[in-house]
């Protein structure tokens, strides 16, 4: 049972990871694409939004109940989410300035690989569901 309560919660991850994934992709595009901001100032832009969102929606979705502080929560959030920031702008690195990979197409990889970082922590570590 445990396995397949892991299993639900992942694919509900997934929508929220999803969803997040959206503002995300959204916030770099328009930061690095439209108004030509370096993609490393945009991929710290992007997440910091996405991360708010990740956990309005994980709240809505997945995680309804935490008998935490809202603000505390949050702080939880964010603080573990730098270390996926730094994942991400890491793999953004190698990908674009020295596999000289398309940066559209690097912070689609970087956030798959990040996605799971994200869930894992908050299932295993905030939440400890």
């Amino acid at each position: 049972m445990k396995i397949k309560k892991s299993f639900v919660q992942l694919f509900l991850y997934l929508i929220v990871g999803g969803l997040a994934t959206l503002v995300e992709w959204g916030a770099f595009y328009e930061l690095n694409q439209r108004l030509t901001v370096h993609y490393m100032a945009a991929t710290a832009l992007a997440f910091a939004l996405s991360t708010f969102a990740n956990w309005g929606f994980g709240r809505l979705i997945l995680f309804r109940v935490s008998n935490q502080n809202t603000w505390f929560e949050l702080v939880k959030i964010y603080a573990v989410s730098i270390i996926g920031l730094l994942f991400n702008i890491g793999i953004m690195y190698v990908e674009v300035d020295k596999l000289m990979m398309d940066e559209m197409l690097s912070k689609m990889i970087a956030t798959g690989i990040v996605f799971i970082w994200n869930f894992l922590i908050r299932k295993l570590v905030i939440y400890k569901i």
